[in-house]
């Protein structure tokens, strides 16, 4: 079967940087429903269209048609009494990006706090970067009327109600 509207797609990848250094590598299969459905980038659903199961190939994606470029006006300091006592570099937390027009959440990360303030970075951890997916299709198949209808796959791998 053929990569197409509406099959689901199994994949393995291994994401780099543009020097090709290592960022993620899947551990196990990464399950899609292909289509334009937002379930991975559109890049990788252009290089996979019309392929079958065996195929592989390594793309380059550009800041603009990945995780977007970054933006500082994402970057925010808080006083620290705004955020819970417990706090770790890494967690995340749910706002609204200053002078945004709409009010789209955004998941903000700790960077860097002290007693005093906290620093808040609403940019995608890969925002800017320009990166390299190795992709390696290991199944496709058509997806179910369901799936289609809820515009993600269910089962292994996939989403779960």
């Amino acid at each position: 079967m053929k990569v197409a509207k509406d099959t689901v797609v199994s994949l393995h990848y291994t994401l780099s940087d543009a020097e090709g250094n290592q960022i993620d590598k899947s551990k196990q299969p990464m399950v899609y429903l292909h289509g334009g459905y937002g379930n991975t980038l559109p890049k990788i659903e252009a290089a996979l269209e019309g392929q079958e199961k065996g195929y592989a190939t390594t793309i380059d994606v550009e800041p603009s048609d990945a995780f977007g470029y970054y933006d500082e006006q994402l970057v925010k300091v808080e006083p620290r009494n705004r955020l819970p006592a417990q706090l770790e570099v890494g967690m995340q937390f749910e706002g609204v990006a200053e002078g945004a027009d709409d009010t789209q959440p955004v998941i903000f990360t700790v960077t860097e706090f002290n007693d005093e303030q906290v620093t808040l970075d609403g940019n995608h951890p890969l925002a800017g970067m320009s990166l390299r997916f190795a992709l390696d299709v290991t199944d496709v198949r058509a997806a179910t009327t369901e799936e289609i209808s809820h515009g993600h796959v269910h089962g292994e791998h996939g989403h779960h109600h």
